[in-house]
């Protein structure tokens, strides 16, 4: 008789077992057979994919990072560029701006500012340095005309602190977790929903339910080979199930591995409707 094999989706990586439980519930609304008789099933997987489509989106870049990154490049640039402006200003044959450009070079080496640093260093050392630029050193500033590097570069800082702070915030409000218990959602629902599906196929006969189950046990089978790297055979298609190898080969499945948590186990109850 031909069932769905056993697979431990539990072991695949996030991106691989979001598109593993997504074709089979696109598989299974597709199938008549299948949402008519385990309507319930395929709603509850819909759902468990859904709310894992979302954590997975939330666990991913946040949308702030690209906005960081312009921000760090354009301080970083408006850095290089007023270390190079006092650094022309100290070959300057006029004496009192020379001597601004010594005072102000001579600043600039006290501080070591590296613009490949770790983000948050960078950020704070530039505070402390514009802050001087803009206290202890505005005479020697104003006198090289370097105040329009000095206020870019201070707005530039700013907005890279605003834009980190708001991104720590927004991982801050993420659920811990979140991912792993939708995933193990979605682990609970494929179970349920293949442990019908067998069930099904038992009671009324395999007829209806052939190319829903060759199709999940063809996914079973690739993801076993290319994400799990467990050996699989292909499921024959053309009667019962195929004959795979001992080491790692495909089972019958009650809907997969032991749950970790409340999801279905072998001796619950699973009513059909005739």
């Amino acid at each position: 008789m031909k069932e769905i094999y056993d697979i431990n989706i539990q072991r695949m990586n996030n991106g691989a077992h979001f598109t593993f439980v997504s074709n089979i519930l696109a598989r299974a609304e597709a199938d008549t057979a299948v949402k008519g008789k385990a309507a319930d099933q395929v709603n509850n997987l819909k759902a468990a994919v859904s709310a894992e489509d979302e954590a997975l989106k939330i666990s991913q870049k946040s949308l702030l990072t690209d906005e960081i990154a312009k921000a760090d490049n354009d301080r970083d640039a408006l850095y290089a560029g007023y270390k190079k402006a006092v650094e022309a200003f100290l070959a300057m044959p006029i004496a009192d701006m020379a001597q601004a450009a010594k005072v102000l070079a001579q600043h600039i080496k006290a501080y070591k500012i590296n613009t490949a640093d770790q983000l948050d260093k960078e950020t704070g050392l530039l505070v402390n340095f514009i802050t001087d630029l803009e206290d202890k050193y505005t005479a020697q500033v104003t006198k090289l005309g370097l105040t329009a590097f000095v206020t870019n570069m201070k707005e530039a800082n700013e907005r890279v602190r605003t834009l980190t702070l708001q991104r720590t915030n927004e991982k801050i409000s993420i659920t811990v977790g979140a991912l792993k218990t939708a995933r193990t959602a979605s682990d609970d629902a494929y179970r349920a929903l293949v442990k019908m599906v067998n069930a099904l196929a038992l009671v009324f006969g395999e007829k209806d339910y052939t190319a829903f189950i060759d199709y999940v046990n063809t996914e079973v089978a690739h993801y076993k080979r290319e994400v799990i790297g467990q050996k699989a055979k292909n499921p024959s298609t053309s009667g019962g199930s195929s004959v795979t190898s001992p080491d790692n080969g495909n089972k019958p499945s009650s809907g997969g591995s032991k749950p970790s948590g409340g999801g279905a186990s072998s001796g619950d109850k699973i009513e059909i409707e005739g």
